[in-house]
């Protein structure tokens, strides 16, 4: 990957986006702060030199410890991060976007994360988007079509949250 160049002219185009970095990765990173994804994610495709015109997924990794005695241990607070992954075909070169958001808006539990989508930017960021909205409980602020994409629309909570816990019963069908 070309050096920090690109870096340099995000954050002039976008300042305040860029608040960490990891080059050296064997997939090199940025973090970007979260009311900043968009306009950095427009610019990364549209007017970086590298054109990063390829969004390959959006994954979603909950960090919380919901075993009490380990979380006094853990040197992080739990939060939701978002992790992007974009090719140039230009440059042939990948470069992951890191994003944080707190486990619950405004810390209210039960009120999941907001971020605003970045479907407008790569129109693949559709699918990617309701799988973490689905399985993890981020909303996608702006997407064109946010809903269930796995589990069924009635379906209570998000499978991948740690602290989810799976119902007994749906629809009076009984689980394991």
């Amino acid at each position: 990957m070309r050096g920090p160049r690109f870096i340099d002219e995000l954050e002039a185009a976008v300042p305040g986006a860029v608040v960490g970095r990891n080059l050296e990765a064997i997939d090199p990173w940025l973090e970007i702060a979260a009311e900043k994804l968009l306009p950095a994610c427009r610019w990364l495709k549209e007017s970086c030199e590298i054109r990063f015109d390829g969004l390959q997924c959006i994954t979603a990794v909950d960090w919380f410890e919901p075993d009490a005695k380990k979380a006094a241990k853990v040197a992080w607070e739990p939060h939701t991060e978002l992790v992007y992954h974009l090719w140039s075909t230009v440059a042939r070169v990948s470069l992951v976007l890191k994003t944080k958001l707190p486990r619950w808006q405004d810390d209210q539990t039960g009120q999941i994360p907001e971020v605003a989508s970045v479907a407008s930017v790569w129109r693949g960021a559709d699918w990617h988007e309701r799988e973490v909205y689905d399985l993890s409980g981020v909303k996608f602020v702006g997407h064109p079509d946010l809903r269930r994409i796995l589990c069924p629309e009635d379906w209570e909570g998000y499978p991948l949250r740690k602290d989810y816990e799976m119902p007994l019963e749906y629809h009076g069908m009984r689980g394991r």
